[in-house]
């Protein structure tokens, strides 16, 4: 069966603008990895670090479901590392990774970078599934 990438986040995750801190979905292989861009609005007098965060555990949902639809939530922040805030109008690179999956958990290690400078380093626990 062959994969096809669909590469609007909103097909994958409940959430819709201004929460929505994913723009394009640019590379996914389901239950293991996905890589995604949000560009900095200007709608936002400067973008707080912890939404770096919201974006990793949103491509997170990507990157850990098999299936669009199947959902989750985010868990726990176990770790975050951050580098300077990000600016209005700079293109970030988010990426999440699966490192291991125990039931209906997922152990997830993310990050944001600009021009491969890193802004976040992230490990978290994303749920699948309904609450």
């Amino acid at each position: 069966m062959t994969h096809l990438l669909n590469p609007d986040p909103s097909a994958y995750l409940p959430h819709r603008y201004p929460f929505l801190m994913l723009d394009r979905v640019l590379e996914q292989q389901p239950g293991s990895f996905a890589r995604a861009r949000y560009r900095t609005s200007a709608a936002l007098r400067s973008m707080p670090q912890v939404l770096l965060v919201e974006a990793v555990a949103q491509l997170s949902g990507v990157a850990a479901v098999e299936r669009q639809g199947d959902g989750g939530f985010l868990a726990t922040i176990d770790r975050a590392s951050f580098g300077r805030p990000p600016l209005l109008g700079e293109t970030l690179e988010v990426e999440a990774r699966v490192v291991k999956a125990f039931g209906r958990l997922c152990l997830m290690e993310g990050r944001v970078t600009v021009a491969n400078e890193e802004l976040l380093n992230v490990t978290l626990t994303l749920g699948i599934g309904p609450l």
